[in-house]
C-alpha cells in the first residue's frame, strides 16, 4: 500500500496548473511539478547557466527554492478549501554542489496541526545522490 493518498483528480490538475501558470518565479527558475499527493510532492529543477554563482555551480537559493516549494505543495494537498500556507522558517543543509543535469526535491509532511505544519525534503541529483536536506515550518491561515 502506498503511504500517500492521491488528491482528487480535478484538485490535483488545478493545483498543478495554477502553480506552473501563475507563478512567474517558477517560470524564471524552470521548476516543474512532477507529482503531488496528500502530504507528499516532487519537484524537478533542470540546471541552467542562469542559476549559477561566480563559481559556476547553482546558487544555494536555486537549490533552496524547489526544496521550499516541494514542502509547501505537499502541505497544500492536505489543507482545507480556503486555507493558505506560508513558510515561517526553513533550514537546509547543502551536501554537494549542483552544476549539471537536474535536481529532484521530494518532500513529505511530518506533522500537520490546525495552524502549524512541519515538513522535510531531500534534494537529489540525477544519480540519486543527496544534494541538500531541508526541514521547514509552515503556518496555515484562512484566506481573506
Amino acid at each position: 500500500m502506498e503511504p500517500y493518498e492521491e488528491l482528487p483528480p480535478n484538485y490535483k490538475k488545478s493545483l498543478m496548473k495554477r502553480t506552473s501558470e501563475l507563478s512567474p518565479f517558477w517560470s524564471l527558475l524552470g521548476m516543474e511539478i512532477l507529482d503531488i499527493k496528500k502530504g507528499w510532492a516532487k519537484i524537478r529543477l533542470p540546471f541552467s547557466e542562469k542559476l549559477t554563482n561566480p563559481l559556476g555551480i547553482a546558487h544555494g537559493g536555486a537549490v533552496f527554492s524547489p526544496a521550499d516549494s516541494a514542502i509547501g505543495l505537499a502541505l497544500m494537498g492536505m489543507v482545507e478549501k480556503g486555507e493558505v500556507v506560508i513558510t515561517v522558517e526553513m533550514k537546509i543543509n547543502y551536501i554537494q554542489p549542483f552544476s549539471k543535469g537536474e535536481i529532484i526535491a521530494e518532500a513529505k509532511i511530518d506533522h500537520k496541526g490546525s495552524h502549524v505544519a512541519v515538513g522535510e525534503v531531500d534534494v537529489k541529483n540525477e544519480q540519486g545522490e543527496l544534494v541538500a536536506k531541508g526541514v521547514a515550518t509552515y503556518m496555515i491561515l484562512k484566506k481573506k
